[in-house]
């Protein structure tokens, strides 16, 4: 990069001015990432100070039954194959109470979109989820889902989120929105929903008091300006809303686990590779600093490994999500062991690795319970970089 245009754009950082889409593209482009990383970190910590947030979570997919087979997935499987399967709402209120001594705070729900179940089992899985868990906050639901909803319902989005909140959802999650941009978009997705209707959704959601997550898959046919393209969609959306608590960027998976009937379902995978631990600290620092107007940045450890994700806190991230048990959509991130489950004091030691203090969250980021940081006296103890 230009010396000059690197002065320009610390400046702009420094005095908290907005970048552009030239900007952000400039940034990728350019290839010092501990100055990315620094002007990122000084981003964050202008936000969030020494603070790495991180929920007690558990995800919950009721079926992975689905009308769409988007190339980069994995999940979803056709009526009839061999491991389709969908839950009776019993089922998943049983599963989901067995859960509860690990005093989680957040059910996490996505499901395929299934081509037979009626509507009426949503709102009420939800119910009966929130009659047995009654202090755990329900995430369900992409925009995808939803859209899906107004199919088989016959009724819009508005009422279809009107009854969901009676049911006792408290946030859509972030998923459905890979990339935007219709250039890579009609190449990786393979059903009705994108930018027009995601943003209409969440658009509602925000209209109804919801908080929502925002998210961005990367990594796999997409070019840097897309990736830009995605951030500054959702930027002028929240500048709009103020609805979006946290921007997560997804790093693209190929099959490592998901293959075990031999079947390779991602299409993208003979001619991808995998972002790697640098490309995703990129990934970080530039849409923290793009992205000045939603508070937090999330790096969702299960897709990136531990040791990426420990760096992405010192890249603009703030967040290390949670405790998860098992994520059925992707896994072992990086092909080297990541686990399944990380418990809250496995959490509390990596944060505090890090060199950060470690804060559990609720989903609307209210603060449940602060814990110390790193111990100052001990000479080798971890200490988050200087800005």
């Amino acid at each position: 990069m230009d010396a000059g245009l690197k002065r320009e754009l610390e400046a702009k950082v420094h005095a908290g001015e907005r970048l552009t889409r030239e900007d952000g593209i400039a940034l990728y482009e350019s290839d010092d990432l501990a100055w990315l990383g620094g002007l990122a970190h000084e981003v964050r910590t202008r936000k969030n100070g020494d603070v790495v947030h991180f929920n007690v979570n558990r995800h919950l997919n009721m079926t992975n039954v689905c009308t769409a087979s988007c190339a980069y997935c994995s999940f979803q499987r056709k009526p009839g194959e061999k491991d389709a399967y969908t839950m009776r709402i019993e089922e998943a209120v049983r599963l989901a109470k067995a859960m509860e001594n690990d005093n989680l705070t957040e059910l996490h729900i996505v499901n395929g979109l299934h081509p037979n179940l009626p509507w009426r089992y949503y709102p009420r899985s939800l119910s009966e989820l929130k009659k047995a868990l009654p202090n755990v906050s329900l995430k369900a639901f992409t925009a995808t889902e939803i859209h899906h909803f107004e199919t088989i319902s016959g009724l819009s989005a508005s009422e279809i989120l009107d009854e969901l909140i009676d049911a006792g959802l408290e946030s859509l999650t972030g998923g459905g929105a890979e990339i935007f941009d219709w250039e890579i978009r009609q190449h990786i997705v393979d059903h009705r929903t994108h930018w027009e209707d995601w943003s209409r959704i969440h658009r509602l959601a925000h209209e109804k008091g919801l908080k929502t997550p925002s998210t961005m898959l990367y990594g796999h046919i997409e070019e840097p300006r897309h990736r830009v393209d995605h951030v500054l969609r959702l930027r002028e959306l929240q500048d709009e809303t103020g609805g979006f608590q946290v921007f997560i960027p997804l790093r693209y998976q190929h099959d490592f686990v998901d293959m075990k009937d031999g079947k390779v379902r991602n299409r993208l995978q003979a001619r991808t590779t995998m972002a790697t631990g640098a490309e995703a600290l990129k990934v970080f620092a530039v849409s923290r600093l793009l992205f000045d107007n939603v508070p937090h940045i999330k790096c969702f450890w299960v897709m990136h490994g531990l040791q990426t994700t420990q760096l992405a806190l010192q890249h603009g991230a703030d967040d290390m999500d949670g405790s998860v048990v098992e994520y059925k959509i992707t896994h072992d991130a990086d092909n080297y062991g990541t686990p399944n489950k990380l418990t809250r004091e496995d959490l509390l030691e990596l944060i505090r690795d890090a060199g950060f203090r470690p804060v559990e969250r609720n989903t609307r980021y209210e603060a449940i319970r602060e814990y110390p940081g790193p111990d100052p006296e001990r000479r080798e103890s971890p200490q988050p970089m200087r800005v």
